[in-house]
């Protein structure tokens, strides 16, 4: 596989278990404030990112290389005292077995991103309450979002229980005068993404997840590639059950959107094991058609 499908290539020890906590970097960006003081900024920064290294989730102790390699990079907009608006770019990726590369598990912006922060302030996570300043909410939210994801691409469903969490905080988070949360008419909200994460509907999805993963890609950087590749064909070709229904699915769409240069790669050569390209490029081609010229019509 090219590896310039890899979002970041970083060395890794691989563990066959799961990983549950998060080690994350985390950019505070305020050009767009031109000669605001910088100081607050990286004192942001730095409480955002001791705050998501240091809380238990999940109540387990774990080394750093069993830990989900992530990225929050926030773009501050507006400020007004202490009230902040901007953007929230929310990446992490996944080892794969065997390799030096990690595939990305997700990778999304939002740009509903509003709060209030007083520099150096404690940030504590409490999943039984909204914490009234928003910052703490959006940041558990996709940390818990985050481990659901990794958690789903080791153990069918095994990200149930984070995918919970996260939905909780949504819940708590709900009619508090922020945006983002709303679960009705606000296209991308995080309330409406965990709604659709957890709908039994889209239980195919992630088992296409999970199959995609522990099954494909951790058996594709075997000597004969042929087996791995098959196993990925077949978990995507089952996502054709979503085909009349997936254009205004959230879920669906970022996971077409994270994976679909990665999934170009995988079948971008002359040795495909006899699989019928044809067929997942057509269903490709009305899943991702804005990636039909780009990436699907030019498999062999």
């Amino acid at each position: 596989m090219k590896k310039t499908i890899s979002l970041f290539l970083l060395l890794f020890i691989y563990t066959l278990s799961f990983s549950q906590e998060l080690l994350a970097t985390v950019q505070v960006n305020s050009q767009q404030l031109g000669g605001s003081n910088q100081q607050a900024y990286k004192a942001l920064e730095k409480s955002l990112k001791d705050f998501i290294n240091t809380t238990s989730w999940t109540g387990k102790k774990l080394q750093n290389f069993e830990k989900v390699k992530s990225n929050f990079a926030i773009v501050i907009s507006e400020k007004d005292g202490n009230k902040y608006k901007g953007t929230i770019v929310v990446q992490a990726v996944r080892p794969v077995y065997n390799t030096t590369y990690e595939s990305p598990l997700i990778n999304l912006q939002d740009q509903r991103f509003a709060f209030e922060y007083v520099e150096n302030e404690n940030l504590i996570f409490n999943e039984r309450q909204f914490s009234g300043k928003n910052l703490i909410d959006v940041i558990s939210f996709y940390v818990y979002l985050i481990l659901g994801y990794d958690a789903d691409s080791f153990q069918s469903m095994g990200g149930t229980q984070w995918f919970s969490k996260a939905q909780q905080i949504a819940q708590n988070s709900q009619n508090r005068g922020y945006e983002g949360w709303a679960p009705l008419n606000e296209p991308k909200s995080r309330m409406i993404l965990i709604g659709e994460i957890l709908n039994p509907n889209m239980a195919q999805l992630r088992s296409t997840f999970y199959t995609y993963h522990r099954a494909g890609l951790d058996n594709l950087f075997n000597q004969d590639q042929s087996a791995g590749k098959k196993i990925i064909f077949d978990a995507l070709m089952q996502l054709k059950m979503y085909e009349n229904s997936f254009q205004q699915n959230y879920f669906f769409n970022l996971f077409i959107d994270n994976k679909s240069s990665e999934i170009f790669s995988i079948f971008d050569s002359n040795n495909n094991g006899g699989l019928v390209m044809n067929d997942l490029r057509q269903l490709l081609m009305v899943l991702s058609p804005k990636n039909s010229e780009s990436k699907w019509s030019k498999w062999k």
